[in-house]
């Protein structure tokens, strides 16, 4: 298993913009096979930064979806929206493994 950390510098002036994108890629992720577990906007603290985290079965998988999302329609909508919004200013991805109660 594995979770893709993403960290947003957004325009905080566009933050509603961010948040529709968000809702966006939500339910793609979970179409590609994906677990998201949410996006995180800016409340306390820097107004700039927004965090997304997310998890696919294996590296493989999300390597997968990733060359899946640039065809897929809905995908593309959701890359233009952005481009078009200039909501996001830059990202930076990252990835994890989870370790849980009891895990070796």
């Amino acid at each position: 298993m594995v979770t893709c950390y993403l960290s947003y510098i957004i325009d905080p002036y566009k933050v509603k913009e961010f948040e529709h994108y968000a809702k966006l890629w939500i339910p793609l992720v979970e179409k590609f096979g994906g677990k998201h577990h949410g996006y995180f906007l800016p409340s306390e603290g820097a107004n700039n930064v927004a965090l997304a985290l997310f998890t696919f079965p294996s590296l493989a998988a999300y390597e997968q979806y990733r060359e899946d999302s640039f065809n897929d329609p809905e995908c593309q909508a959701a890359f233009k929206y952005a481009e078009d919004t200039r909501c996001i200013l830059s990202y930076e991805r990252s990835f994890f493994r989870p370790v849980f109660e009891g895990s070796v």
